[in-house]
């Protein structure tokens, strides 16, 4: 997940998130960071073939938890919209491979 940005400019800010419903009881934070690590981040989401979503609002509030930490409940329907987002987006990618 990154801040919102225009498509050729950098992230300023980037947040990592890691969800196992079999072992976590909500999404947790496994990477953060400004600037050069925010772009090292996105980067690699993109390689791997990870969705991102940017929203700079639910990124400064991530911002300030410590990595591994359990999303905040204050966040719970922001994540939720986003994982929904993504869930979707990789169901239609996997339909469209098959045709």
């Amino acid at each position: 997940m990154a801040d919102k940005r225009p498509e050729n400019e950098p992230p300023s800010s980037a947040v990592a998130l890691k969800y196992d419903r079999v072992t976590d009881p909500a999404p947790r934070v496994v990477a953060k960071g400004k600037g050069s690590i925010a772009e090292q981040i996105v980067k690699v989401a993109q390689e791997h073939g990870i969705t991102i979503r940017e929203d700079a609002t639910l990124v400064d509030i991530l911002q300030k938890l410590d990595i591994d930490s359990i999303i905040p409940l204050e966040a719970y329907t922001a994540v939720a919209e986003i994982l929904n987002y993504v869930y979707k987006t990789n169901a239609n990618a996997k339909s469209a491979k098959k045709v």
